[in-house]
């Protein structure tokens, strides 16, 4: 039986998703939790209808991360920090350091966007990657400099 899956249940499918199972797992499983329902003519015409839309918000929201990726592209942060012997920072430029100086000018990041190989715990250049999803990927340069008193 035909089936479109309200919630996500595991090992069986995603919310939204058409599925094939067996008429008793969706009898009496499925249909009483309310987790989906019955893939009928009239709601698989509705289904379509909506994944095309899904998709056409799904492509537009990527053209709007590729147009923030472009401007962020080769964009350079610079920190001014404390530091001790050998440049070791007190403390470390974190992701949520990046994300509020990237608010500075005007790029709202989360920081769960920015990726760094390692936090940063000395003075010096440094990478990190802000990736917003689907492939869609931009380098930051990281500058931490010396508080000079």
């Amino acid at each position: 039986m035909k089936v479109i899956m309200q919630k996500d249940v595991r090992n069986v499918g995603k919310v939204g998703d058409m599925v094939n199972v067996k008429d008793g797992f969706a009898r009496n499983f499925l249909f009483p939790r309310k987790l989906a329902v019955e893939a009928t003519e009239k709601r698989m015409k509705e289904w379509q209808h909506l994944q095309k839309v899904a998709d056409v918000r799904r492509k537009k929201a990527v053209a709007e991360r590729q147009e923030v990726i472009q401007k962020l592209q080769g964009v350079t942060l610079t920190f001014k920090s404390e530091a001790g012997a050998g440049d070791k920072l007190f403390g470390s430029i974190t992701a949520m350091d990046i994300s509020d100086e990237l608010d500075k000018f005007g790029f709202s990041i989360d920081k769960r966007d920015i990726h760094l190989d390692d936090s940063i715990k000395v003075l010096g250049q440094h990478k990190a990657q802000v990736k917003l999803g689907e492939g869609v990927v931009a380098d930051l340069t990281i500058v931490v400099e010396r508080i000079q008193a």
